[in-house]
């Protein structure tokens, strides 16, 4: 959906834009400029702290003020006393906040969170659904949740559900 792999068949169209249609450089233009991806397995950099963790993709889309947004992320989600620690000194619920604060940096018109509570205990995962709900809310950003667990789910406007790659249901709320 995120432009992240090819589509095997079908057409993936996201913002108005076919994105199967789009060369490498336009794929990575759409989602540096419109997407926020939040994986279940953080994708941090482990040499960088958390506050470059969330600053170097604003850096690297040329916005000045990338360690002030990025600041200002992590405290939304609680973070400002870890700025400066690395991955490696984090809990895995902080390691996805820090994921959590990079999605949303940007300020996304879609955020695509795969499996974000998959690698965490219950009270971790409730805090961080919190927060993606949230950060929909701040930013106004379309929230597309790939889950398992039905309860959270239930949170969402609309239920899409797949098997075998096809759509079985979908519910609007």
């Amino acid at each position: 959906m995120g432009g992240l792999e090819r589509a095997t068949g079908g057409t993936v169209k996201a913002l108005g834009h076919d994105l199967g249609a789009l060369s490498e450089d336009q794929l990575a233009t759409m989602r540096r400029n419109h997407f926020g991806v939040v994986f279940q397995s953080f994708h941090l950099i482990p040499t960088m702290t958390a506050l470059e963790n969330v600053a170097t993709p604003l850096e690297l889309a040329g916005q000045s003020d990338a360690f002030e947004r990025a600041q200002e992320e992590l405290t939304a989600v609680g973070l400002a006393h870890r700025l400066d620690h690395y991955p490696a000194q984090l809990s895995g619920g902080e390691q996805q906040r820090v994921a959590l604060a990079r999605a949303a940096a940007p300020c996304p018109d879609i955020v695509l969170a795969d499996e974000p509570t998959g690698n965490l205990d219950s009270a971790n995962g409730a805090t961080i659904v919190d927060l993606l709900f949230d950060l929909r809310a701040r930013h106004g950003s379309t929230l597309v949740l790939v889950t398992h667990d039905p309860a959270l789910a239930q949170r969402c406007d609309r239920v899409i559900q797949l098997r075998d790659g096809c759509i079985v249901t979908s519910e609007a709320a």
